[in-house]
């Protein structure tokens, strides 16, 4: 690795550089300082203990990066030359609060402290072997201590970062998940508003033009119906687009009943689409996210036929049962190809499927005895 490299990897941070570069220069000049006056009684001459104590000062550069290299060298190369003092103190408590292991910590610690009563130092020559051990202990373990609760702070530290990070980033995939479920259903509502709304007004249209010279009463009362079906398609619009800049329940939505499925369907037969509608059951109010489900059932159905089937014959079945309203729209096989050729986007009976699945009901569609039938069954919320 290139110097910049290792430097750059050694401290993550700038702050921490300049921290260990100047503790290392005062430990050296202090320590180079101290033992060249003090007192003392050792095989070195203070002038060489002194510059020893400069080098050993200038190594705990490296304090972060080589702990217990860096005690190793304390051991071997300060009981040799009797460097070392306040350098000595930085080095233990470096042992402690940045080496993982703490029978390394130990063993080292005890290492040292035998050490020190095997082979006083300069400054500890002269004393009696009671007050070396009694030093020795609170020279050794007072720097152990305190590295120990340092090195499990910044590790408490490390991991709240840690678990932070990891809630900020559930969140952002919450967030993401959450808009695109959002886009799905506004685009699913895009879709129910417009395309089928828009759809069943092109059938219209193409009947107008078809009657419009032969009989004009019923070219009225066609022009009639594509006005009020764009009447509903923008207000429905408009909601959705409130819903959008004001929130769900910032709007109140008209409750959907059986009235207004026999209304769709009316609408559809005077498109020219052969369509019969049964209901079978006693007529009640239907709960909200029910009642809208059971419509945009309906509406779809109905407008895949214009689009696909043309004029063929249409079945629209509603059971309203105690625990649950079944839905069947089914067509016969078409007579002739649809004149109006209108676009398919597709995700119609995906979007049904979902609204559908999401109240805990089934869902199923495909072709039967050469047409095409759609089946739904919704669970009625518990009284």
């Amino acid at each position: 690795m290139h110097v910049r490299g290792w430097w750059s990897s050694a401290w993550p941070a700038r702050r921490s550089r300049a921290l260990d570069i100047a503790i290392a220069v005062t430990l050296a000049a202090g320590d180079g300082c101290f033992l060249w006056f003090v007192e003392q009684d050792f095989w070195l001459p203070p002038p060489v203990v002194s510059v020893c104590s400069v080098i050993l000062g200038l190594a705990t550069v490296v304090r972060r990066i080589y702990p217990v290299g860096l005690m190793l060298f304390l051991l071997v190369f300060g009981t040799i030359t009797g460097a070392g003092a306040f350098a000595a103190l930085v080095i233990v408590y470096s042992l402690a609060a940045y080496t993982t292991s703490r029978r390394t910590v130990v063993a080292l610690a005890l290492a040292g402290y035998v050490s020190s009563l095997a082979f006083p130092g300069p400054t500890s020559s002269n004393e009696s072997f009671p007050a070396q051990a009694i030093f020795g202990v609170a020279f050794v373990a007072v720097p152990i201590l305190l590295g120990l609760y340092m090195g499990a702070r910044k590790q408490l530290v490390v991991s709240l970062q840690e678990r932070a990070s990891r809630l900020e980033r559930e969140q952002h995939l919450l967030a993401e998940r959450a808009r695109g479920e959002e886009r799905t259903r506004i685009a699913r509502e895009m879709h129910d508003v417009v395309a089928n709304r828009i759809s069943v007004m092109v059938v219209h249209a193409g009947a107008l033009k078809a009657i419009a010279a032969r009989d004009p009463g019923r070219a009225a009362e066609t022009a009639g119906v594509i006005g009020d079906m764009g009447r509903q398609a923008l207000e429905e619009l408009r909601h959705v687009i409130g819903v959008l800049r004001q929130g769900e329940e910032a709007l109140p939505q008209e409750a959907v009943t059986l009235a207004h499925v026999r209304e769709l369907v009316g609408q559809s037969g005077a498109a020219g689409l052969r369509v019969d509608l049964s209901i079978r059951g006693d007529e009640r109010p239907m709960p909200a996210a029910v009642g809208r489900t059971v419509y945009r059932l309906v509406q779809e159905a109905l407008t895949n036929v214009h689009k696909h089937a043309g004029a063929a014959d249409t079945r629209v079945g509603l059971d309203l049962l105690p625990e649950a309203i079944e839905v069947e729209i089914a067509n016969d096989p078409p007579t002739a190809r649809p004149e109006h050729r209108l676009p398919s986007g597709g995700n119609g009976l995906v979007g049904l499927r979902e609204r559908v699945t999401a109240l805990g009901g089934s869902f199923e569609a495909g072709p039967r005895r050469g047409g095409y039938a759609v089946r739904a069954r919704i669970p009625l919320p518990a009284s």
